[in-house]
Protein backbone atom coordinates (compact mmCIF):
# COMPACT_ATOMS: atom_id res chain seq x y z
CA UNK A 1 0.00 0.00 0.00
CA UNK A 2 1.28 3.20 -0.72
CA UNK A 3 0.65 6.32 1.68
CA UNK A 4 -1.58 9.51 0.06
CA UNK A 5 0.36 12.40 1.71
CA UNK A 6 2.45 12.90 -1.53
CA UNK A 7 -0.61 13.12 -3.84
CA UNK A 8 -2.05 15.85 -1.97
CA UNK A 9 -0.46 18.66 -3.85
CA UNK A 10 -1.95 16.94 -7.14
CA UNK A 11 -5.43 16.64 -5.68
CA UNK A 12 -5.02 20.71 -4.66
CA UNK A 13 -4.04 21.08 -8.32
CA UNK A 14 -7.21 19.36 -9.82
CA UNK A 15 -9.72 21.63 -7.68
CA UNK A 16 -10.11 19.47 -4.54
CA UNK A 17 -13.12 20.71 -2.33
CA UNK A 18 -12.54 21.19 1.14
CA UNK A 19 -15.33 21.04 4.29
CA UNK A 20 -15.83 24.85 4.32
CA UNK A 21 -16.41 25.27 0.80
CA UNK A 22 -18.59 22.43 0.36
CA UNK A 23 -20.38 23.46 3.17
CA UNK A 24 -20.48 27.50 2.54
CA UNK A 25 -20.35 27.51 -1.30
CA UNK A 26 -22.41 24.29 -2.44
CA UNK A 27 -24.62 23.09 0.20
CA UNK A 28 -25.93 26.21 1.88
CA UNK A 29 -26.36 27.24 -1.16
CA UNK A 30 -27.84 24.44 -2.66
CA UNK A 31 -29.59 23.06 -0.42
CA UNK A 32 -32.82 24.05 0.89
CA UNK A 33 -33.17 23.08 4.49
CA UNK A 34 -36.65 22.06 3.59
CA UNK A 35 -36.09 19.49 1.45
CA UNK A 36 -33.62 17.92 4.29
CA UNK A 37 -36.05 15.12 5.25
CA UNK A 38 -36.62 13.89 1.79
CA UNK A 39 -33.19 12.53 2.40
CA UNK A 40 -32.38 12.68 6.08
CA UNK A 41 -35.54 10.31 6.67
CA UNK A 42 -34.81 7.10 4.95
CA UNK A 43 -38.88 5.48 4.95
CA UNK A 44 -39.65 9.19 3.43
CA UNK A 45 -37.02 8.95 1.35
CA UNK A 46 -37.71 5.99 -0.04
CA UNK A 47 -41.31 6.43 -0.53
CA UNK A 48 -40.49 9.78 -2.35
CA UNK A 49 -38.21 7.38 -4.79
CA UNK A 50 -40.62 5.12 -5.45
CA UNK A 51 -43.10 7.94 -6.04
CA UNK A 52 -40.92 9.14 -9.18
CA UNK A 53 -40.60 5.41 -10.82
CA UNK A 54 -37.22 4.54 -9.23
CA UNK A 55 -36.27 1.09 -8.06
CA UNK A 56 -35.23 0.51 -4.07
CA UNK A 57 -34.54 -2.41 -1.99
CA UNK A 58 -38.14 -3.76 -0.76
CA UNK A 59 -39.14 -1.97 2.98
CA UNK A 60 -40.92 -5.08 5.49
CA UNK A 61 -41.87 -2.58 7.89
CA UNK A 62 -40.72 0.45 10.46
CA UNK A 63 -40.59 -0.05 14.30
CA UNK A 64 -41.35 3.04 16.19
CA UNK A 65 -41.84 2.22 19.91
CA UNK A 66 -39.51 0.26 22.16
CA UNK A 67 -41.96 -2.49 22.92
CA UNK A 68 -42.39 -3.12 19.49
CA UNK A 69 -38.64 -4.62 18.96
CA UNK A 70 -40.58 -7.87 21.11
CA UNK A 71 -43.34 -7.96 17.60
CA UNK A 72 -39.82 -8.62 15.31
CA UNK A 73 -40.99 -11.96 14.20
CA UNK A 74 -44.08 -11.13 13.14
CA UNK A 75 -42.98 -7.91 11.42
CA UNK A 76 -40.25 -10.06 9.54
CA UNK A 77 -43.56 -12.33 8.20
CA UNK A 78 -40.84 -15.37 7.78
CA UNK A 79 -38.39 -12.83 6.12
CA UNK A 80 -34.62 -14.83 7.00
CA UNK A 81 -32.60 -12.00 5.77
CA UNK A 82 -33.30 -8.25 6.33
CA UNK A 83 -31.27 -4.64 7.49
CA UNK A 84 -31.88 -3.06 10.54
CA UNK A 85 -31.26 0.52 10.02
CA UNK A 86 -31.98 3.78 12.30
CA UNK A 87 -34.33 6.14 9.58
CA UNK A 88 -32.05 9.25 10.57
CA UNK A 89 -28.64 7.79 10.95
CA UNK A 90 -25.60 8.44 9.36
CA UNK A 91 -22.09 7.52 8.42
CA UNK A 92 -23.32 3.67 8.62
CA UNK A 93 -23.79 3.49 12.58
CA UNK A 94 -26.45 1.67 14.17
CA UNK A 95 -26.75 -1.04 10.64
CA UNK A 96 -27.12 -4.38 11.30
CA UNK A 97 -27.36 -6.38 8.74
CA UNK A 98 -28.66 -10.13 9.15
CA UNK A 99 -28.29 -13.00 7.11
CA UNK A 100 -30.03 -16.00 8.47
CA UNK A 101 -31.80 -17.29 11.95
CA UNK A 102 -30.68 -20.28 13.09
CA UNK A 103 -32.41 -21.89 16.17
CA UNK A 104 -34.15 -18.05 17.00
CA UNK A 105 -30.27 -17.08 16.50
CA UNK A 106 -29.60 -14.14 14.13
CA UNK A 107 -26.43 -14.33 12.10
CA UNK A 108 -24.78 -11.34 10.99
CA UNK A 109 -23.14 -10.57 7.96
CA UNK A 110 -19.55 -11.35 9.44
CA UNK A 111 -20.74 -14.41 11.16
CA UNK A 112 -21.75 -13.02 14.64
CA UNK A 113 -24.63 -14.79 16.29
CA UNK A 114 -27.43 -12.34 18.38
CA UNK A 115 -30.46 -13.72 20.36
CA UNK A 116 -33.78 -12.56 20.56
CA UNK A 117 -32.16 -10.18 23.37
CA UNK A 118 -29.19 -8.64 21.50
CA UNK A 119 -31.93 -8.00 18.52
CA UNK A 120 -34.32 -6.00 21.07
CA UNK A 121 -31.71 -3.94 22.74
CA UNK A 122 -30.00 -2.73 19.48
CA UNK A 123 -33.65 -1.88 18.60
CA UNK A 124 -33.91 -0.14 21.57
CA UNK A 125 -31.07 2.27 20.84
CA UNK A 126 -31.55 3.09 17.47
CA UNK A 127 -35.45 4.13 18.76
CA UNK A 128 -33.59 5.99 21.98
CA UNK A 129 -31.49 8.07 18.63
CA UNK A 130 -28.06 7.01 19.68
CA UNK A 131 -26.86 6.63 16.14
CA UNK A 132 -29.67 9.46 14.67
CA UNK A 133 -28.71 12.89 13.79
CA UNK A 134 -28.53 14.90 16.86
CA UNK A 135 -29.35 12.33 19.22
CA UNK A 136 -33.17 12.82 18.54
CA UNK A 137 -35.49 9.57 19.11
CA UNK A 138 -35.70 7.76 15.87
CA UNK A 139 -37.43 4.97 14.46
CA UNK A 140 -36.06 1.39 13.20
CA UNK A 141 -36.43 0.63 9.68
CA UNK A 142 -36.18 -3.45 8.28
CA UNK A 143 -35.04 -3.31 4.55
CA UNK A 144 -34.87 -6.45 2.93
CA UNK A 145 -31.58 -7.84 2.09
CA UNK A 146 -30.34 -7.05 -1.33
CA UNK A 147 -29.52 -10.19 -3.28
CA UNK A 148 -25.69 -9.48 -3.79
CA UNK A 149 -24.60 -9.43 -7.54
CA UNK A 150 -22.07 -12.07 -7.97
CA UNK A 151 -20.18 -10.02 -10.21
CA UNK A 152 -18.42 -8.11 -6.94
CA UNK A 153 -17.70 -11.78 -5.76
CA UNK A 154 -13.83 -11.62 -5.88
CA UNK A 155 -14.12 -7.93 -4.50
CA UNK A 156 -15.42 -7.90 -1.78
CA UNK A 157 -15.34 -9.42 1.66
CA UNK A 158 -18.52 -10.87 3.02
CA UNK A 159 -21.02 -7.76 2.57
CA UNK A 160 -22.72 -5.40 -0.34
CA UNK A 161 -21.07 -3.00 -2.29
CA UNK A 162 -22.69 0.24 -2.86
CA UNK A 163 -21.59 2.77 -5.52
CA UNK A 164 -21.66 6.69 -4.48
CA UNK A 165 -22.71 9.30 -7.44
CA UNK A 166 -22.26 12.89 -6.19
CA UNK A 167 -25.14 14.45 -8.52
CA UNK A 168 -24.46 18.77 -9.08
CA UNK A 169 -27.33 20.30 -10.29
CA UNK A 170 -28.53 17.05 -11.29
CA UNK A 171 -25.34 15.94 -13.49
CA UNK A 172 -23.26 13.15 -12.02
CA UNK A 173 -19.54 14.92 -11.44
CA UNK A 174 -17.75 11.78 -9.69
CA UNK A 175 -18.31 8.27 -8.20
CA UNK A 176 -16.55 5.43 -6.44
CA UNK A 177 -17.72 1.86 -5.36
CA UNK A 178 -17.23 1.22 -1.83
CA UNK A 179 -16.08 -2.17 -1.22
CA UNK A 180 -16.37 -4.35 2.13
CA UNK A 181 -13.42 -5.95 4.09
CA UNK A 182 -13.28 -8.50 6.96
CA UNK A 183 -11.94 -4.55 8.76
CA UNK A 184 -15.25 -3.19 7.82
CA UNK A 185 -17.01 -6.40 8.88
CA UNK A 186 -18.61 -6.38 5.37
CA UNK A 187 -19.90 -3.21 5.54
CA UNK A 188 -19.57 -0.73 2.53
CA UNK A 189 -18.51 1.97 4.84
CA UNK A 190 -15.17 4.15 4.29
CA UNK A 191 -14.27 5.13 7.91
CA UNK A 192 -15.24 1.74 9.02
CA UNK A 193 -12.31 0.15 6.89
CA UNK A 194 -13.99 -0.29 3.32
CA UNK A 195 -12.11 0.25 0.46
CA UNK A 196 -12.97 3.13 -2.17
CA UNK A 197 -12.19 2.33 -6.05
CA UNK A 198 -12.61 5.76 -7.96
CA UNK A 199 -14.86 5.01 -11.56
CA UNK A 200 -14.23 6.53 -14.52
CA UNK A 201 -17.53 8.59 -15.56
CA UNK A 202 -17.56 7.71 -18.77
CA UNK A 203 -16.78 3.79 -19.04
CA UNK A 204 -17.97 2.72 -15.66
CA UNK A 205 -14.33 1.17 -15.27
CA UNK A 206 -12.82 1.63 -11.58
CA UNK A 207 -9.60 3.33 -11.90
CA UNK A 208 -7.29 2.57 -8.53
CA UNK A 209 -8.38 2.38 -4.22
CA UNK A 210 -8.10 3.74 -1.33
CA UNK A 211 -7.88 2.53 2.06
CA UNK A 212 -7.69 4.79 4.91
CA UNK A 213 -4.97 6.67 4.35
CA UNK A 214 -3.38 4.33 1.61
CA UNK A 215 -3.62 3.80 -2.09
CA UNK A 216 -4.02 0.48 -3.13
CA UNK A 217 -4.56 -1.83 -6.61
CA UNK A 218 -5.73 -5.12 -4.34
CA UNK A 219 -8.69 -6.45 -2.22
CA UNK A 220 -7.03 -6.77 1.09
CA UNK A 221 -8.81 -10.17 1.81
CA UNK A 222 -9.34 -11.95 -1.39
CA UNK A 223 -6.26 -10.26 -3.63
CA UNK A 224 -8.11 -9.45 -6.19
CA UNK A 225 -7.08 -6.14 -8.25
CA UNK A 226 -9.70 -3.34 -7.88
CA UNK A 227 -8.32 -1.75 -11.10
CA UNK A 228 -9.82 -2.01 -14.64
CA UNK A 229 -13.64 -3.57 -13.24
CA UNK A 230 -16.09 -2.48 -15.05
CA UNK A 231 -19.35 -1.71 -12.64
CA UNK A 232 -22.68 -3.21 -14.61
CA UNK A 233 -25.71 -0.88 -15.46
CA UNK A 234 -23.75 1.79 -15.33
CA UNK A 235 -25.56 4.00 -17.98
CA UNK A 236 -28.53 3.07 -15.86
CA UNK A 237 -26.97 4.37 -12.55
CA UNK A 238 -26.13 7.33 -14.08
CA UNK A 239 -29.53 8.27 -15.11
CA UNK A 240 -30.78 6.63 -12.07
CA UNK A 241 -28.71 9.01 -10.13
CA UNK A 242 -29.25 12.03 -12.35
CA UNK A 243 -33.02 11.73 -12.13
CA UNK A 244 -32.76 11.86 -7.95
CA UNK A 245 -32.51 15.82 -8.43
CA UNK A 246 -35.86 16.02 -9.41
CA UNK A 247 -36.78 13.69 -7.04
CA UNK A 248 -35.46 15.96 -3.70
CA UNK A 249 -34.70 19.56 -5.37
CA UNK A 250 -30.87 18.95 -3.55
CA UNK A 251 -28.21 20.71 -5.89
CA UNK A 252 -25.74 18.80 -4.47
CA UNK A 253 -26.19 15.75 -3.67
CA UNK A 254 -24.87 11.72 -2.92
CA UNK A 255 -26.90 8.85 -4.14
CA UNK A 256 -26.05 5.23 -2.96
CA UNK A 257 -26.73 2.41 -5.48
CA UNK A 258 -26.50 -1.45 -5.12
CA UNK A 259 -27.00 -3.76 -7.50
CA UNK A 260 -29.37 -6.76 -7.09
CA UNK A 261 -29.24 -9.87 -9.58
CA UNK A 262 -32.22 -10.40 -9.97
CA UNK A 263 -33.32 -6.32 -9.86
CA UNK A 264 -30.50 -4.57 -11.49
CA UNK A 265 -29.57 -1.32 -9.86
CA UNK A 266 -31.33 -0.41 -6.79
CA UNK A 267 -31.24 3.33 -4.84
CA UNK A 268 -30.21 2.55 -1.39
CA UNK A 269 -30.48 6.46 -0.08
CA UNK A 270 -29.47 9.71 -0.73
CA UNK A 271 -27.35 11.88 1.30
CA UNK A 272 -27.29 16.03 1.78
CA UNK A 273 -24.12 15.76 2.99
CA UNK A 274 -21.80 13.03 0.97
CA UNK A 275 -18.48 12.89 2.04
CA UNK A 276 -15.38 14.30 0.43
CA UNK A 277 -13.28 10.97 0.08
CA UNK A 278 -14.14 10.28 -2.90
CA UNK A 279 -11.93 12.57 -4.49
CA UNK A 280 -9.09 10.79 -3.10
CA UNK A 281 -10.52 7.57 -4.30
CA UNK A 282 -10.51 9.43 -8.14
CA UNK A 283 -7.16 11.24 -7.55
CA UNK A 284 -8.84 14.60 -8.51
CA UNK A 285 -10.62 17.46 -7.19
CA UNK A 286 -14.76 18.27 -7.53
CA UNK A 287 -14.22 21.81 -7.43
CA UNK A 288 -13.66 22.06 -10.95
CA UNK A 289 -16.27 19.64 -12.33
CA UNK A 290 -18.74 21.39 -10.46
CA UNK A 291 -17.87 25.22 -12.09
CA UNK A 292 -17.69 23.07 -15.59
CA UNK A 293 -21.61 22.36 -14.96
CA UNK A 294 -22.50 25.32 -13.51
CA UNK A 295 -20.83 27.35 -16.49
CA UNK A 296 -22.73 24.60 -19.14
CA UNK A 297 -26.25 25.61 -17.58
CA UNK A 298 -27.77 21.48 -18.21
CA UNK A 299 -29.94 21.66 -15.02
CA UNK A 300 -32.84 22.00 -16.71
CA UNK A 301 -32.23 19.16 -19.34
CA UNK A 302 -33.67 15.84 -18.96
CA UNK A 303 -32.08 13.48 -16.67
CA UNK A 304 -30.78 10.99 -20.01
CA UNK A 305 -29.00 14.55 -21.63
CA UNK A 306 -27.23 14.91 -18.11
CA UNK A 307 -25.82 11.43 -17.88
CA UNK A 308 -24.91 11.93 -21.38
CA UNK A 309 -23.10 15.44 -20.67
CA UNK A 310 -21.34 14.09 -17.92
CA UNK A 311 -19.56 10.89 -19.72
CA UNK A 312 -18.54 13.30 -22.70
CA UNK A 313 -17.33 16.18 -20.38
CA UNK A 314 -15.67 14.21 -17.56
CA UNK A 315 -13.40 11.15 -19.31
CA UNK A 316 -12.30 9.80 -15.57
Amino acid sequence: MRALFSDWGKLKASGVLGLNARNGDYIMRLNPRRNYPLVDDKVLCKKVLLEHGMQAPELIGVITRTGDSEKLSEILRGEQQFVIKPANGSGGDGILVIVGIVNDLYRSVDGRLFDGGNVAHHLTNVISGLYSLGGQPDHAMLEALVKFDPVFDQIAFQGVPDIRVIVFQGVPVMSMVRLPTRLSHGKANLHQGAIGAGIALCTGQTTGGVLGNHRVTEHIDTGASIVGFTIPHWQKILEMSARCYEAVGLGYLGVDVVLDRERGPLILELNARPGLNIQIANRTGLRQRMERVEAAGVKDAPAEERASWACSHFRR
